[in-house]
């Protein structure tokens, strides 16, 4: 299995049969929206750089697609005109699929929360998912994780946009993923908690995780103002990045 990181969440999963395309934002900078924050962090219009040169190689090999939730830093519309342009299945929450239907988008799977769904030969179960600490958790909307078992992979968590919970101490727990994937940017608003985990969460997270741990959504969206190197000087300190990949936009993680 090979983990493709693009940008921000979006990553191809590579197996022995397909590439799964997770979270598309696939816009030129500036083109994804404005800025989600403009006192907090320096106001910029998203995404604040660019894909990698080699990305859309890797995303035309596309041959099904996971989108955890509809913000547009996850699913832009370059992202849907890529997905409708090849009528590529995807799977999502049942939360979401009458409006990707109505995007015309190729819905050909959903998921509910605690529960196992055909998936590629395999299975992928929902995984409850909190956008936010505190109230700011209700506006920010559902959210799915997806616990995803192949046949003859290695087993992937995707916690997607989420803070530490109860839920995600129990996948890690009593699920055990080999690759367990977390948004690391601690993205906030100019108001409210944040929205992803702190970095003491991102430790525990780290800590608990039975399998190895991908980084993603970082430096890729204005809001989010945990860097690469502050994530790994942290992960350092605890004795935990032997454990952690942070990789850079473009870079291919080998899961043996």
């Amino acid at each position: 299995m090979k983990i493709h990181h693009l940008r921000n969440a979006t990553m191809v999963i590579e197996t022995k049969d397909q590439f799964i395309l997770v979270d598309p934002m696939l816009g030129e900078k500036g083109t994804a929206g404005p800025p989600f924050t403009l006192f907090r962090f320096k106001p910029k219009r998203n995404p604040i750089l660019d894909l990698p040169n080699n990305a859309m190689e890797i995303v035309n090999k596309t041959t099904h697609c996971i989108i955890t939730h509809l913000h547009p830093d996850h699913l832009d519309k370059k992202a849907e005109e890529f997905l409708k342009t090849n009528n590529i299945p995807i799977t999502c929450s049942i939360k979401d699929e009458q409006t990707l239907k109505k995007r015309g988008l190729n819905v050909v799977e959903t998921v509910d929360y605690w529960k196992k769904s055909d998936f590629l030969g395999g299975t992928v179960e929902g995984i409850p998912a909190r956008h936010g600490y505190g109230f700011v958790a209700k506006p920010m909307g559902n959210v799915m994780g997806f616990y995803i078992q192949l046949p003859n992979e290695k087993t992937i968590y995707l916690s997607a946009d989420t803070i530490y919970t109860e839920n995600v101490d129990k996948v890690l727990k009593q699920y055990k993923p080999d690759i367990n994937v977390v948004a690391c940017g601690t993205a906030q608003l100019d108001i409210f908690k944040p929205l992803l985990m702190t970095m003491d969460d991102i430790i525990t997270f780290t800590n608990n995780a039975p399998g190895i741990v991908i980084a993603n959504h970082l430096e890729a969206v204005n809001h989010c103002p945990t860097t690469r190197v502050q994530l790994a000087t942290e992960l350092k300190k605890q004795g935990l990045i032997e454990k952690a990949r942070i990789p850079n936009d473009g870079e291919t993680i080998e899961i043996e």
